[in-house]
């Protein structure tokens, strides 16, 4: 029997971890936090808030794999009612509906990689659209211009989070209710999960999936060309005393940024009488937390009228290169950091050689490496 040692209690490591012990190995996790769950851990009440807005992409290939697992469901789905307030900051006003020209450029599939999305998008509509376009897509690349990325990569995301009816799903009881069953699965299947387990040197003997951050695995491998380029955001979160009239989400479409009211869907995630709202700003080289507080601000004001005097709870943070690949011009996920590493060792997460938006990057590269490890 095969051992395999994973390291790394997040999305990646347990789906790795399952999978493996599914396959018939046996099966040692090792996770440097008192807890599992890595990015998708969620704050514990009252205030059940994610390190930024995490959501299913029902058309994504983990979608299956967690719900036959029956790992995905209870799901808290947008009332109709609510999906109504959906808002658009467009030429200094609130609107309701976007420019048509967006949403025909949401219905493109294909788009080449060895352009940038602002150039191409251009040529096919004009710059006023494919800047909009851009701007919207940043709620599914968290970067501060995501025309300037690969054309392939930008349109794929734009394609997905502007489909309507919209892919985007949310687990009741927030990202880590999910996380929670899938641990309590990975026990179940006879995985040895120890936590508050750090581990700084690779272990020998079998298989050894390293299922961490790009930083973090570039320190244990001792390789400084593990490296490739994330988004920085702006992460703003608040609780505000409930109030009628306020928007679902404001999307920036004069640049990128998002807000949403997470509650709308998911009335667990705050008191009795309060509303959840996250805002996630992209920031560009050169800009700090206070230019997108600035930013998120503004979009509350627009969104939310009155939120500072409502406000009862609040958080900021910066989250740097911890939002997922974004591939530059002329490369793909394939020219990311590869999954095998040589001797035995095997590479997951969200920056990793694997397609998939967001998240499923690491389902993805997860299940890759297990076929690996166990020679499939």
């Amino acid at each position: 029997m095969v051992e395999v040692t994973i390291i790394g209690g997040g999305t990646g490591g347990l789906t790795a971890a399952i999978a493996a012990a599914e396959g018939g190995a046996r099966v040692v996790l090792h996770e440097a936090h008192r807890e599992l769950g890595g990015r998708g851990r969620t704050a514990a009440p009252p205030y059940r808030v994610n390190e930024g807005p995490h959501a299913f992409y029902r058309g994504g290939p983990h979608w299956k794999w967690l719900d036959r697992r029956k790992l995905l469901r209870p799901l808290a789905p947008i009332p109709p009612a609510e999906g109504l307030r959906l808002r658009y900051h467009h030429e200094g006003r609130l609107r309701r509906l976007p420019p048509l020209g967006m949403l025909r450029q949401v219905l493109r599939r294909e788009a080449p990689s060895d352009q940038d999305f602002f150039t191409w998008a251009s040529a096919l509509a004009d710059e006023r659209t494919a800047r909009v376009a851009a701007n919207y897509v940043a709620v599914a690349t968290f970067h501060h211009d995501p025309g300037s990325l690969s054309a392939a990569f930008t349109q794929e995301r734009l394609h997905r989070a502007g489909k309507f009816p919209p892919e985007a799903h949310y687990a009741r009881g927030g990202w880590g209710a999910v996380l929670d069953r899938m641990g309590a699965l990975a026990a179940e299947l006879g995985v040895k999960i120890e936590t508050g387990s750090r581990v700084d040197t690779l272990p020998t003997g079998g298989p050894v999936i390293v299922a961490t951050s790009l930083d973090a695995a570039r320190t244990l491998l001792g390789d400084d060309g593990l490296r490739w380029p994330s988004g920085r955001t702006t992460l703003v979160d608040v609780a505000v005393r409930t109030r009628r009239g306020d928007a679902f989400a404001v999307s920036d479409l004069d640049a990128p940024g998002w807000v949403e009211r997470f509650t709308a869907q998911d009335r667990t995630l705050a008191p009795e009488g309060e509303q959840l709202v996250q805002a996630q700003i992209p920031i560009a080289p050169g800009e700090g937390k206070s230019d997108g507080l600035a930013r998120a601000h503004h979009l509350l004001d627009l969104g939310y009228p009155g939120w500072r005097e409502r406000t009862t709870w609040t958080r900021t943070a910066v989250a740097a290169g911890r939002t997922g690949a974004v591939d530059p011009p002329g490369t793909s996920w394939r020219d990311r950091p590869a999954i095998a590493r040589g001797d035995g060792v095997f590479l997951v997460g969200d920056q990793v050689a694997a397609p998939g938006v967001l998240s499923e990057v690491s389902f993805t590269s997860a299940l890759r490496a297990v076929r690996l490890a166990l020679g499939e």
